[in-house]
């Protein structure tokens, strides 16, 4: 008898949900959606009328295409930069600003403007790096800058890792110092404004060691007061302090511990707001890495627009079945070719500064070797390695060359 009254009470709570569903209820109906309104430029629709089946344009949020529109406009690329890490971001015999992290902005000056050299360096100091991306003042910022979750949600949009590193310490050969532990009570030279000045405090307070800081905003004061004697110890990333080691004038005096506290993952970054632009620094880093992978480089970007290869005539702009996105981003085809013809590949970037005959120091590649090649730096390929594979796959299968 339970079991009856239970199905017919359940019965009955289904037809009420469904009467109110059907509008058979007491409760106000809603009023009926009104078509969006839609005011697209150069699709013959009014404001205030309804939108046809038509495909329309991916509606993009506001700010989107804003800095290619400036950068235009304006015909140069505004980067904020060092000018006084040697191999990174300085100013050479001639003046000229050069570094690692500046031929990124001259690739993407090169893409985007045909021009390599149409650049506006701004030298810019570790804390202003923050402020100048938050407030829009320059177009990107590629200063040997960790990307951090912190930074990217209150700093601005990076972009995409072009160096691995780690943060270490710099002493005197005849100091002693070979671990953390012989550092307790030491003084440390180090930029204040950084991450390097955190994880410090971080590591010494981790390991119940004091030490007294001596903090600077300019990269440049903090290394003559550790040469002037000021502090027992240098601390920032690795690459940072061979690069100031190999500017002293007896390198062999100071040594560069092997102790790493951090991970230092250094990352271009732009500002909020304009997705298109962080799309566009984005994919020119991506294309000088896979440059690098498909064997291309500043001297034979023309012999390779002719490759067999769908890969690379996709990334040189000259293939048709897929692209990376030239269109959409509002670049030329030739726009990665225009960028690797400029500074070169990946690789050839990393050689010219810190390669066995490069013009700064030798620094070994480590994690910036290629992911094909044990270490981590890796890029996005575009569709058409995808199509290439799988046309290599249904021909493999049909062929029966793939076996199981």
């Amino acid at each position: 008898m339970f079991r009856k009254m239970l199905f017919v009470f359940s019965a009955l709570v289904v037809v009420s949900m469904l009467a109110t569903a059907c509008g058979g209820g007491q409760g106000e109906t809603p009023a009926p959606t009104a078509p969006l309104a839609v005011d697209t430029p150069g699709t013959g629709t009014e404001p205030g009328q309804v939108a046809t089946e038509a495909p329309q344009p991916v509606s993009q949020a506001s700010g989107y295409g804003q800095t290619l529109a400036a950068v235009k406009s304006r015909g140069n690329v505004v980067c904020g930069v060092h000018n006084e890490l040697l191999g990174f971001g300085y100013i050479d015999e001639n003046g000229r600003n050069v570094g690692f992290d500046i031929d990124f902005c001259r690739a993407v000056a090169a893409a985007v403007l045909g021009d390599p050299e149409a650049i506006e360096a701004v030298t810019i100091t570790a804390a202003d790096r923050g402020p100048m991306l938050q407030t829009g003042e320059v177009d990107l910022v590629p200063r040997n800058m960790t990307w951090t979750s912190k930074r990217d949600a209150e700093w601005g949009n990076f972009t995409w890792i072009t160096f691995y590193d780690g943060q270490g310490f710099l002493v005197r050969a005849d100091s002693g110092v070979t671990s953390l532990e012989d550092m307790d009570g030491a003084t440390v030279c180090v930029t204040t404004g950084t991450t390097t000045e955190k994880n410090l405090a971080t590591s010494f307070a981790d390991a119940g060691l004091t030490y007294e800081a001596v903090t600077f905003e300019e990269t440049s004061a903090v290394y003559g007061a550790y040469e002037e004697g000021r502090c027992d110890v240098a601390t920032s990333d690795k690459s940072q302090l061979a690069a100031v080691r190999a500017g002293f004038e007896n390198p062999d005096d100071h040594l560069i511990l092997d102790i790493t506290i951090s991970k230092e993952p250094l990352t271009p970054a732009v500002p909020t707001g304009d997705a298109q632009w962080l799309d566009i620094v984005k994919t020119v880093i991506w294309g000088l890495i896979n440059a690098e992978e498909y064997g291309i480089t500043s001297a034979n970007v023309e012999e390779m627009k002719a490759s067999p290869d769908a890969g690379v005539r996709a990334l040189l702009g000259v293939e048709g079945e897929a692209d990376w996105g030239f269109a959409t981003l509002g670049l030329s085809p030739d726009s990665l070719a225009n960028a690797i013809t400029a500074v070169g590949n990946y690789g050839e970037i990393y050689d010219r500064y810190f390669g066995a005959d490069g013009i700064a120091f030798t620094l070994d590649r480590g994690l910036n070797n290629l992911w094909t090649e044990g270490g981590l730096i890796y890029a996005l390929p575009p569709a058409a390695i995808y199509y290439a594979f799988k046309r290599y796959m249904v021909s493999g299968l049909t062929a029966g060359a793939v076996k199981s």
